[in-house]
């Protein structure tokens, strides 16, 4: 296709979903198909062009760390990442449980803390674990950090995302949070500096933000469950049935770019079709920002009294 903007296309393209607490059964709290809502994810994913080449799921993979969740949950991801091309990267998250995700995602007998590295055509995304074995807060232990260390001890052809549940960095529209949150996080950041981290992904909140951590960006991906409403009425904490979202990544040479894809689909009240792409293809770039650039040209004279 041809470059019609100032930047090439990205280095690495990475969808960043979290939270689809999948249950063996039943409904989470009567009302929430999770599912359903995990499916919904990957068939809007199956639409994104240029394709993801992994799919990074930040924790809270199942609701109760039911093994029967973890054999669905490979049932419906692995299929559709297959047919994307993506590899898969799980992370553990304070609703998982240690022995029954290693063992129902990794054929692995134990319960020690689940930290991997996993290489996308030179990106590296290190999956690090932040649960505590029966609690809801988060923390590293000094054996941990100490192997984030040595794995970061050499950089990566293109640099490192680092993946974990627990988001380090503050909880204005959440405050209910800060109490499960990521303990002694001054002890990550040390870790980090000077690293070659170039982004971090995190998951936790059921709502999209963004913050700096250490000097380095940190996503945090809405929920395919059910959301956190950032601004409730008269409540401590409300979970809703609105706005699920996953992220999408695009790692350039300089920069990654995070852009939030709703699972559900708007109603389109103005659009251009595909076909236009054809007549692009056969005009230059100067001519092709005349066309959808000036107020007066054709094409937006057309759609403009369309939209009238």
């Amino acid at each position: 296709m041809k470059q019609l903007g100032q930047y090439a296309p990205p280095r690495h393209v990475i969808a960043h979903l979290s939270d689809p607490h999948l249950l063996a059964s039943a409904l989470q709290y009567g009302a929430v198909d999770t599912e359903a809502g995990l499916r919904l994810a990957l068939d809007r994913l199956a639409a994104v062009d240029p394709p993801p080449q992994a799919l990074v799921f930040t924790g809270d993979l199942a609701d109760k760390g039911e093994p029967a969740a973890y054999a669905r949950l490979r049932e419906i991801v692995e299929p559709a990442a297959a047919a994307m091309g993506a590899a898969v990267v799980w992370v553990m998250g304070n609703h998982d449980e240690r022995a029954d995700y290693a063992r129902g995602l990794f054929g692995e007998e134990s319960e020690a803390p689940q930290d991997r590295v996993h290489e996308i055509d030179g990106l590296r995304i290190v999956s690090l674990d932040s649960s505590v074995p029966g609690y809801h807060h988060g923390e590293l232990t000094d054996a941990q950090l100490g192997w984030l260390a040595d794995v970061l001890a050499t950089p990566a052809e293109h640099g490192t995302l680092l993946a974990l549940h627990h988001p380090p960095l503050p909880l204005p529209m959440l405050r209910a949070a800060e109490l499960i949150e990521l303990l002694d996080q001054d002890r990550l950041a040390a870790v980090l500096e000077g690293s070659d981290v170039r982004g971090i992904l995190a998951g936790h909140l059921h709502f999209s933000t963004y913050s700096i951590f250490a000097g380095i960006p940190v996503s945090v991906a809405s929920a395919s469950c059910y959301t956190s409403d950032p601004a409730p009425i008269d409540r401590f904490v409300s979970g809703v049935s609105s706005a699920q979202a996953f992220t999408m990544v695009h790692a350039y040479a300089d920069r990654l770019v995070h852009t939030i894809v709703p699972l559900e689909r708007g109603r389109e009240v103005s659009g251009v079709g595909l076909d236009i792409m054809a007549a692009i293809e056969g005009l230059s770039v100067e001519e092709a920002r005349e066309l959808a650039s000036n107020k007066t040209s054709a094409f937006n004279s057309r759609h403009e009294d369309h939209d009238r």
